[in-house]
Formats: C-alpha cells, structure tokens, sequence
C-alpha cells in the first residue's frame, strides 16, 4: 500500500490511478490529519508526500513520523517544487528516502516508488519464487516449473529485477538502466531481445513476463 498526500485533488487522483496501474495499491489524501487518521489503522509500505500542504506542510509531517515509533521506519518520498532546493536538502536532512520534483511524470514517479522500496526492503531470503519460477540469488540458479533453466548473466538479472517487483511495469529505458547501467534512448532492441530469450528458455513460466504496449514489461505471478 502507498499512501499519496497532495492537497489537489487532480494531482492526487492522478497518482493514486497510476500507481494502481502499475500493481500497487494506493490511497489519497488532502492533509496531515487525514493522513495520521488513516495510520493508525493501517501502516502503508510507502508514503509519497507534498512539501506545499495547508495547515501542517509536508516537512512537518515528515518531522512528526520520524519521531514517532510506529511510524518512523515508513519510506517517505517528497515531491518539491520545481527549483526549491532549500525543501530538497530540509527532506533529506529530516530523513527523507527520496524526493521528486513537481512537475514530474508519472512513470518517474513509479520508478521512484519502486526504487525507495527495493532499497529499504528488509528480506533477506535470498530465494525468490513467482507462479512456477522460483531463483536463488546465492546461487545463482533458476528452475522454472521444476526444471533448472540456465541463464546468462544479463539474463539472470533482467528476471531477478523483475520478479522482486511483480506486476511493477518497467519501461524498455528504466530496465537498460538498471541492468546495463548506462541511459539509453531510441534503440530498443537489446531489452527486447533479452525478453524474447528470457521467456523461451523459461518455456511455460515464460508467460508471465507481460508487454504493456507502448510501456515495457512486468511479471506476474502466474501466467
């Protein structure tokens, strides 16, 4: 669950739509108080808060979480004002795990989100397990309906990416980025071609890997 606080109702609208979108669940809200409300009956993964709130401005709230117990190991992003640098560096002094500035896209958006939580996650296991797939990043093997599939080493990452973020969809850029290391524009082929070999050699299971036309790619948990 991702809780979105933003004061404007489209914009709040439109965060919570999209983040639904994308495989997660969320829920809006216009101030602190509403915000505080809803935590006491249910604690949010991640919270994505605006600086510029009436009343209890977001670097308020923010001081308030991280004060309190049950709240302060809650992930929180800041969305700023374009050039404010002063909310930027006050969020992150404060313990903000991110920030994005307004006005940004919705996908940045959902790469932000997706960031925060696979940095601050705190599982261990090292085995992951998806519909018929199931990978162990220690030993870095792969069986896919009970049979080992063997895997390059970009390949083994492009599905380890992808099945700790299930029905996350990653744009063909954000998964250059993240697996090759390098920004990538225009050419698409290597992420496609990835794809392709990834859901042959997985056979079957290989279904669960999903094109979202004219996004990228997600997996789900079954095909």
């Amino acid at each position: 669950m991702v809780y979105c606080v933003d004061d404007d109702s489209t914009i709040r609208d439109i965060e919570v739509y999209t983040l639904e979108q994308t495989g997660f669940e969320a829920r809006g809200f216009e101030s602190g108080s509403a915000l505080f409300e809803a935590l006491s009956q249910e604690i949010p993964q991640l919270i994505l808060l605006d600086v510029m709130l009436p009343g209890e401005d977001g670097l308020e709230i923010l001081k308030r979480l991280r004060s309190a117990p049950e709240y302060r190991d809650i992930p929180v992003i800041m969305a700023t004002a374009k050039g404010s640098e002063i909310d930027k560096i006050s969020g992150l002094n404060l313990g903000a795990d991110d920030y994005i500035v307004k006005p940004f896209g919705v996908m940045e958006m959902v790469a932000r989100v997706s960031a925060v939580l696979r940095r601050t996650s705190k599982s261990e296991s090292p085995v992951i397990t998806a519909g018929s797939i199931t990978l162990n990043e220690e030993e870095h093997t792969v069986t896919a309906d009970g049979k080992k599939v063997l895997l390059t080493y970009k390949e083994f990452k492009l599905l380890s990416l992808l099945m700790k973020n299930k029905n996350i969809v990653f744009s063909r850029d954000k998964l250059m980025s993240e697996i090759w290391g390098i920004d990538y524009a225009g050419e698409t082929r290597t992420v496609d071609m990835h794809i392709k070999t990834l859901r042959h050699k997985l056979g079957s299971a290989g279904g669960q890997i999903k094109t979202v036309i004219g996004v990228g790619y997600r997996l789900e948990s079954e095909v």
